[in-house]
């Protein structure tokens, strides 16, 4: 392709023929101008349907998004005859909210309030999750549409759900849906903490549900490393002003005693993400280490023991290194002293 003048001068095309010349151009090698030629009518017929499919795409979708809401706002909730079209009205818009533009769509057309309004805390455990699910995906990383739904009265909902719903699909659907709302969201965080989040999650921890178990444990291990200026004034962190002082909000309820707790049950998988949670709350916050250090916990006694019981197995490794990394912030203790290093 020849540079200089006329490389500047050429304007991006705004119809389908100038798109489809550019794709011919740009498909040539070297650095001379390409010779063009006729295109075949059956190749050009093919490219320009394909080019109509992809700028069409996005109002195809709004009109998909549209006829679910048609078919959610139509039937009633207690037709049982309608509940696999809202099933799948639901997961549908599910699959088109994962794209940013279409979650915000979805919210400007009122269907986040009306899904909210009818379907999330309605008698059907499917329609249950599967609104929980939307919520999450459509808030995952979309500060528009976080808003929205936070501005909605939402919280309150979820933290009910996540805590006792009847349904382990949907406490599992709802604490995805929390998640969303409260990852790298100060308006998120501060309702959770203001409704007592902390507690549900802890409860979630300690439910039968492994799926939940490990979800909860992992979403507090993330709030705690992704909000580290929560650590309050002794950990030399600057607290920002309207934003929960996280750890200080677990010390104060019992979190390190209840974590230490659940890691003195019979060893499971999930003791690895509990672990990390306590590594996350303890580090660079002398409040959480004095709390480990507590006698009566006996913290120490079970994470050398815990240590030695997984020091040769491989696909316990990660969990190893908490006890290890505990032991040296708490404890003072250095792997080798211990006959840990590998």
């Amino acid at each position: 392709m020849a540079e200089g003048g006329s490389e500047r001068n050429r304007h991006h095309p705004n119809n389908l023929q100038g798109l489809l010349r550019l794709a011919v151009e740009a498909g040539s090698v070297g650095d001379t101008a390409p010779e063009l030629h006729p295109m075949p009518e059956e190749r050009r017929q093919w490219l320009q349907d394909a080019l109509s499919d992809v700028f069409n795409g996005q109002l195809d979708e709004v009109k998909q998004i549209k006829d679910c809401l048609q078919i959610l706002n139509e039937t009633a909730e207690d037709d049982q005859s309608d509940d696999g079209r809202r099933c799948n009205a639901l997961d549908t818009v599910a699959d088109l909210c994962e794209n940013l533009d279409n979650a915000g769509d979805f919210c400007k057309l009122a269907g986040m309030q009306m899904v909210v309004e009818n379907y999330l805390e309605c008698s059907d455990p499917e329609l249950r999750w599967r609104t929980a699910h939307l919520i999450g995906t459509c808030s995952q990383n979309n500060p528009f549409v976080q808003e929205h739904v936070l501005n909605l009265g939402i919280m309150p909902k979820l933290l009910e759900l996540l805590n006792s719903d009847s349904s382990d699909m949907v406490r599992i659907k709802a604490l995805f849906a929390v998640s969303c709302l409260v990852r790298e969201q100060a308006a998120g965080l501060l309702e959770f903490v203001d409704h007592d989040g902390f507690s549900v999650l802890m409860r979630a921890m300690q439910s039968g549900i492994e799926k939940l178990k490990v979800k909860a444990a992992f979403l507090l291990q993330n709030l705690l490393i992704s909000n580290p200026e929560h650590k309050g004034a002794d950990s030399g962190c600057k607290a920002v002003p309207h934003r929960p002082l996280v750890p200080n909000v677990l010390c104060s309820m019992g979190m390190v005693q209840q974590l230490v707790s659940l890691i003195q049950t019979e060893h499971d998988p999930f003791h690895e993400h509990v672990l990390g949670a306590l590594c996350s709350l303890v580090t660079d916050f002398p409040r959480g280490v004095r709390q480990c250090q507590e006698r009566q916990l006996g913290l120490e006694d079970i994470l050398l023991e815990r240590s030695r019981m997984l020091k040769d197995q491989e696909e316990f490794q990660e969990e190893l290194e908490f006890c290890e990394q505990l032991l040296r912030t708490c404890f003072s203790h250095q792997p080798e002293e211990n006959g840990m290093d590998r």
